[in-house]
């Protein structure tokens, strides 16, 4: 019998992962204290809670940040 290839239209789904504070930091470049009050402004991506004493965050969610910085930053 032969097999049967299904295709789809629909997009990829685009992979992502959690990452912990210390990945935060190394990736955005700031400190945690900092990280913090740009949260509690809006002005950068809150954590995902996984338990009342474990957050991460969305690893795209953080470089998509990051780049935007860059972008704010090579447009000045």
């Amino acid at each position: 019998m032969p097999m049967k290839v299904v295709v789809s239209n629909a997009p990829p789904v685009q992979r992502d992962r959690l990452i912990d504070g210390r990945e935060v930091d190394r990736l955005s470049g700031i400190k945690s204290s900092h990280r913090y009050a740009l949260i509690r402004a809006g002005q950068f991506p809150a954590p995902v809670r996984l338990s009342r004493r474990c957050s991460r965050w969305s690893e795209a969610a953080v470089l998509g940040w990051v780049q935007a910085r860059l972008t704010e930053g090579s447009a000045v």
